[in-house]
Parts: C-alpha cells; structure tokens; sequence
C-alpha cells in the first residue's frame, strides 16, 4: 500500500512541477483559434512539434474549415490548409481553446508540405510564421489571388 501512495504521489509531483507552458501542445490536438469573421468554424491541428537553435520552437500546423478565395478550384474557395510552420508565440497568440486531442497522424498532404518545407528551411530558403493564425490565412488567401507566392 505505501508503495502505490509513493508512485501516486511522485505521479503528482511530476505533472505539478510541470508548467503550463511546458504541457499545451501536443502532436494531434486540435484547437479553436482567432478566425477571420466567416471562419468561425475553422480550427487548426498540431502536426508537429520542433527545437531549432536560430528560431526556437517550431509548430507545424494545418488549418481546415476556411473559405479562402482560390479561382483555381471548382467552387472558387479553399477549404483546408495542409502545412503551416509557426512560431510557438504567433500560435499563442491565436488559440483559444482546445478542442479536441486525437492521436491521428498527419495525411500524406500534411507530411508532403513539411518534407518540402525543411528541405528548403535547411537550405535557408523559408522560414516560420510569426504571425497570427488568421493572418497567416489572410495572406495565403492574396498570394493565391494575385499568384505571387514569394512573399
């Protein structure tokens, strides 16, 4: 009996000693976050989480349930974000509530766009996002209608 109040207790010690910050996110949760006004619904999955030296952590994202304009899909809006690397203070600044944590993994989409986006991170041509969520969004949305993507 006294060994189980030991590991009882040493279980609550540990989870006690940890902050909040070290435990709010985690690879497949699934938050609300500070849309854009006809966006409410959208929310955003974590994909991933990273440590680099020159940009701290990194947060790989995908974000479903937009109404992006895109003249090049069928019914004229995108729906769905695949790959979103952000900087843990850009996301904090965005979420407000988790709303689910599951422990699917990423689709093949999500995974594509990250292989692509660290082969170019490690050759020094992208970077992380340190902008609000719905920013982000509002800025994919105006390089899809323009076509410029290099911004």
């Amino acid at each position: 009996m006294i060994k189980m109040y030991t590991l009882i207790a040493t279980v609550l010690l540990f989870f006690l000693g940890c902050t909040k910050k070290d435990m709010k996110y985690s690879v497949g949760q699934e938050w609300k976050y500070k849309t854009r006004p006809t966006e409410e619904k959208s929310t955003l999955k974590i994909l991933k989480i990273e440590e680099y030296p020159a940009t701290g952590k990194v947060i790989h994202i995908s974000v479903s349930g937009l109404k992006m304009k895109n003249p090049s899909s069928p019914t004229g809006f995108s729906e769905n974000l695949s790959h979103i690397p952000i900087s843990e203070e850009a996301l904090n600044k965005s979420v407000t509530k988790l709303q689910n944590h599951t422990r699917k993994m990423p689709d093949s989409l999500e995974t594509d766009g990250y292989s692509y986006w660290k082969r170019e991170f490690d050759k020094g041509d992208a970077g992380v996002f340190t902008i609000p969520v719905s920013e982000i969004v509002g800025s994919m949305e105006n390089a899809i209608i323009s076509g410029n993507f290099s911004k």
